[in-house]
């Protein structure tokens, strides 16, 4: 009995340190007690698309089946360790039903075995069909059914501030979609000295990898073919280029068929003319392209151009003067040789153009046939 009453003190004074510290604060609950229930707040079920999400969708669904991965394997001499294989990756797209893919040439440039991932993840060896290193073009194809070719635009009056996206598989991360603007159309020069007339700048992201890949409009047409960035750190830094998709449809035909582009060739050596020239050489317009020699039996002496036939000095360089002046091509004003070059990228040889010349003080329209450039080796 004398050990009854301290117990029951004991269990009474436990069992009400007890309710009163933890069960009656509620950090107690029995294992099958319900949990208390946490309410937050859902968003509405099946939240409509905004126009401009649809549309992004819309866009890399109708084209993603269509940009292929590219993987190029080259052998290199290394001095230390002799030679020594490499790889590089890159993006194209599928231009018809024939396998063809459209990419860039520096992304197949050198390679011993080209490899083709489609998007749905199938493997392809691939076969060079022609380049265009003037242009940074090349054209593979691979061996395949049920491909969709991509639409292609027209590059041609792009607008400053219109939407553009750009898929491919920049680090290699297969079938990304970026987007953005047309920042600016300007003439950049690649790395390799490659120039790019009327390059497409935009603000789309792109990244090594995604050469060779489609820049799009927002119907989902090819409008360009992405090339290079600028950047000081070797990736995206909100300035792109593209090759504009119409320098690329003018050249499809001769890498297709002839495995390379047969460049255009007037047949002239000249010199630009300014406002002072023009004046100290009595000229009838102050602007063009002064005729110093016609090459025999290219397109311009077939033409019946003039060259020069009196020694004059431009400053300290001696010059031929008295040829004719040309001052428009196809009914646009020729300035420089840069001028002369961007018209003779969208020509072929074999194409007439009407050149529009002084001889004197008359003015007249010569037909010429353009012959083809010797081929750089």
């Amino acid at each position: 009995m004398k050990l009854v009453r301290p117990i029951a003190i004991a269990v009474l004074i436990v069992g009400a340190f007890f309710y009163f510290t933890t069960y009656r604060s509620g950090t107690f609950r029995l294992v099958n007690s319900p949990a208390p229930k946490v309410e937050i707040t859902e968003a509405a079920s099946n939240e409509p698309l905004d126009g401009e999400e649809q549309n992004n969708i819309s866009v890399y669904r109708k084209n993603i089946g269509s940009v292929v991965n590219i993987t190029s394997r080259a052998v290199t001499l290394d001095f230390f360790y002799g030679l020594v294989p490499q790889e590089g990756q890159g993006s194209g797209f599928i231009i018809d039903h024939d396998g063809h893919i459209l990419t860039n040439y520096h992304v197949i440039a050198d390679a011993r075995q080209i490899e083709v991932t489609l998007h749905n993840r199938k493997k392809y060896r691939a076969s060079v069909v022609g380049t265009d290193r003037s242009h940074d073009l090349a054209i593979i194809q691979i061996k395949a059914a049920d491909l969709n070719p991509m639409v292609m635009g027209d590059s041609r009056n792009l607008q400053v501030g219109q939407k553009v996206y750009a898929i491919g598989n920049p680090f290699g991360l297969a079938g990304t979609l970026t987007s953005g603007i047309v920042s600016s159309i300007r003439q950049v020069q690649e790395p390799d000295g490659v120039t790019i007339d009327e390059a497409i700048q935009t603000d789309a992201a792109i990244n090594p990898g995604n050469s060779g890949g489609p820049l799009l409009n927002s119907h989902g047409e090819v409008i360009g073919i992405n090339t290079m960035i600028a950047s000081n750190v070797g990736q995206n830094a909100g300035i792109g280029f593209a090759i504009p998709v119409n320098t690329a449809k003018a050249v499809l035909n001769d890498l297709l068929t002839l495995g390379r582009v047969r460049r255009p060739a007037l047949g002239v050596v000249t010199i630009p003319i300014s406002p002072d020239i023009a004046d100290q050489l009595g000229l009838a317009a102050d602007y063009g392209l002064l005729v110093v020699q016609v090459l025999p039996g290219g397109a311009a002496a077939r033409a019946g151009l003039k060259g020069g036939t009196e020694r004059a000095y431009l400053g300290n360089i001696p010059i031929t003067i008295g040829g004719d002046l040309i001052v428009g091509i196809d009914g646009q004003d020729v300035q420089d040789q840069q001028e002369l070059s961007h018209i003779m990228n969208s020509h072929r040889a074999g194409d007439t153009v009407k050149i529009t010349i002084y001889r004197g003080k008359r003015k007249m329209d010569v037909q010429v046939t353009l012959g083809e450039a010797r081929q750089q080796v």
